[in-house]
């Protein structure tokens, strides 16, 4: 067995083949607040880019089209992976897009955290997390009453 002096595989990042690049590219940018750092423009438009926000980043790649071939990225949401965003607040990230109008599920603790769930415009399950102490099955909602008398 070979023994290297570092770590060699260092990232895992998702990527998410989007049938609009446009329409994602705006969900992920302008609703969910991830940079675009890195893109492919081979046709003088984005078909493929590198998302960061934080300490994670996303991969998407939109439908190639070369030369009569046409690569639809394959839809079927419900069999496909969950992204599971481990945060320090999930409830902060609640706040913040629903403020800016995203469609979100009304946060509820599983697992001891805290999941607060949307879907991309390609149907891909977002879950984003943060570690809790509140009762297993409690919503934000009974969680907000509760501390507003406290």
């Amino acid at each position: 067995m070979n023994q290297q002096s570092k770590s060699n595989i260092r990232l895992t990042v998702p990527f998410l083949g989007v049938a609009n690049m446009n329409v994602s590219l705006r969900f992920y940018t302008k609703e969910l607040g991830f940079a675009m750092t890195k893109q492919w423009t081979p046709r003088g438009q984005i078909e493929w880019c590198w998302l960061e926000r934080d300490e994670v980043a996303l991969m998407l790649q939109g439908p190639w089209l070369d030369e009569g071939h046409s690569q639809e990225p394959e839809r079927n949401p419900k069999s496909g992976p969950s992204l599971c965003f481990q945060c320090e607040d999930a409830l902060v990230l609640y706040r913040e897009f629903s403020e800016r109008g995203v469609s979100v599920r009304e946060p509820f603790v599983g697992n001891s955290m805290w999941v607060v769930v949307l879907y991309d415009p390609d149907g891909y399950k977002l879950d984003f997390e943060s570690f809790t102490d509140v009762a297993e099955g409690t919503t934000y909602t009974e969680w907000s009453q509760t501390n507003a008398s406290i």
